[in-house]
C-alpha cells in the first residue's frame, strides 16, 4: 500500500528512486496507473488478511506472485545500468518479493489457518 500512495501521490520522487529512472522517458500516465494497480491489489491483500477466508487469501496472494515474478523478470533482463552491488541488492529485494508470497501460499494450501465462511470465526465448519 505504501508503494500504491508513493507513486500515486509523488510519481516524481518515485521516478528518483536509482531502480526506476534507469529506463526513461519519464511517464507520469504510466506510474500514475501502475501506482493505482498496485494500491488496488493493496485492497484485496487487506481485505484478505481482514477476513482470513482462504479462498479470497490464497487469490490475493497468487495475483501478488503473479505481479512480483513479472516484474522480477523484467528487471533481470534490465540489470545493465546498475553497478553490480546495486544489481544483487535489487534482485535480493525482488527475489524476497517472490519468496515470501509462495511460501505463504504453500503453508496456506492445506487451509488449516483459515475461517470457513459463515463460521463466525471459530475456525470450525458450519454446524
Amino acid at each position: 500500500m505504501v508503494l500504491g500512495l508513493w507513486i500515486v501521490l509523488l510519481p516524481e520522487l518515485f521516478w528518483k528512486w536509482p531502480w526506476v529512472s534507469h529506463l526513461p522517458p519519464y511517464n507520469e500516465h504510466l506510474l500514475q496507473d501502475f501506482g493505482g494497480a498496485s494500491l488496488a491489489l493493496a485492497v484485496v491483500l487487506c481485505a484478505a488478511l481482514a477476513t482470513m477466508e482462504r479462498r479470497l487469501v490464497l487469490t490475493a496472494l497468487v495475483a501478488y506472485l503473479v505481479s512480483s515474478v513479472t516484474h522480477l523478470l523484467f528487471h533481470a533482463r534490465h540489470l545493465e545500468p546498475l553497478s553490480a552491488g546495486s544489481a544483487a541488492g535489487f534482485m535480493a529485494l525482488l527475489g524476497a518479493a517472490v519468496l515470501l508470497p509462495a511460501v505463504l501460499v504453500w503453508l496456506a494450501s492445506n487451509g488449516t489457518a483459515f475461517r470457513e465462511p459463515g463460521s463466525a470465526g471459530t475456525g470450525g465448519r458450519p454446524g
